[in-house]
């Protein structure tokens, strides 16, 4: 599968995720199995940019390529300004952010509000695309089905943004007004697939490589793009990567090879933050694999505890030490292995 002149090794994609998907989860995510991943999404308003939380999003110091970086905004020329700002910062692939259901960004009429608004949507998208043409960088879309139930109208804005110059599409299955709730669907993706010929990617409630197969089956699409989903399994892709070739599932990893991919992802992300944030925001990756293993919910109540990143990977050390007396492989929590434990 390609995005304009990048050749991606397979079609298993990071979703992009505020507070979560930056350069180091990103990385460990490609380590792990993913083809291509999306930066959290930096905001399209000039006076921000110098910010610590915006320059760390645009920090892609050693990040494997293609390097897509999404943007946010609602006016196109700053959106435009944007795309190249990123670029000049080692971008080699935008993404526009139409999907995003936070209301802070909804009700600045971006993300996901912006469906509500077909004509700014797309001089937004025609902005960018001009603004990318001339540096050989393709642009990308990410979005809803629609704002609700009623007004699902991504096939019409799929095909209005291929004309324009978009090279993929992006659809998590599911409107703004259900925000994560309820149950993702597909068939919009399957719409716009058959209704355009450049790539469309699905999202949404892809958990499992069951689930891959079956989005993938139903709807045609060229890729999945995961999400909620890896977050503590960033292994998830190469399970995912395995079912499509062999039908099969693979061996849970073992626990010593999940303690060096964490104490790696953790290392690189004590860099990129510093000491005191690194520590805090460190919490919520070891936290969601932690909630994975039997007695999950105490081990994290103790990690929580913790206040240096020294102590963090002290912890996790004899954590999984003696995790390794019992388990080779990672084991699930379930009520067997909780009594086992």
């Amino acid at each position: 599968m390609r995005i304009g002149p990048h050749e991606l090794p397979n079609r298993l994609f990071v979703a992009p995720m505020a507070g979560v998907t930056d350069r180091p989860f990103r990385t460990l995510c490609k380590k792990l199995g993913a083809g291509y991943a999306v930066s959290e999404m930096v905001t399209s308003q000039p006076h921000l940019w110098a910010s610590l939380k915006t320059s760390r999003r645009a920090n892609h110091d050693g990040e494997p390529a293609p390097i897509a970086v999404q943007i946010a905004g609602v006016d196109p020329v700053q959106m435009a300004e944007a795309a190249r700002y990123n670029v000049q910062r080692g971008a080699q692939i935008i993404d526009i952010n139409m999907g995003c259901p936070a209301k802070k960004v909804c009700n600045v009429w971006a993300g996901s509000a912006l469906m509500q608004n077909e004509a700014l949507a797309l001089r937004i998208v025609d902005a960018v695309v001009q603004a990318c043409a001339p540096l050989n960088v393709p642009v990308t879309l990410k979005m809803r089905t629609g704002w609700c139930a009623t007004h699902k109208n991504a096939p019409a804005l799929a095909v209005a943004a291929e004309q324009l110059g978009v090279q993929m599409l992006t659809v998590h299955g599911r409107t703004r007004e259900q925000g994560y709730g309820g149950e993702a669907e597909h068939d919009t993706v399957a719409a716009i697939k058959r209704a355009v010929r450049i790539p469309v990617v699905a999202n949404g409630d892809i958990d499992s490589p069951e689930r891959a197969a079956a989005v993938l089956a139903a709807t045609g699409a060229d890729a999945i793009m995961i999400g909620r989903a890896a977050q503590g399994r960033p292994w998830i892709f190469g399970d995912i990567a395995h079912y499509l070739a062999h039908g099969t599932h693979r061996p849970a990893p073992r626990v010593a090879e999940v303690q060096a991919w964490l104490t790696e992802h953790l290392d690189d992300h004590y860099r990129l933050y510093g000491e005191l944030t690194g520590t805090r925001t460190a919490r919520k990756h070891i936290g969601w694999l932690l909630k994975q293993l039997p007695g999950g919910e105490d081990l994290r109540a103790a990690m929580n505890q913790l206040q240096t990143s020294a102590e963090q990977l002290r912890w996790l050390d004899d954590t999984f030490q003696r995790l390794a007396l019992d388990f080779e492989r990672l084991p699930a929590n379930d009520a067997a292995l909780l009594q086992q434990a």
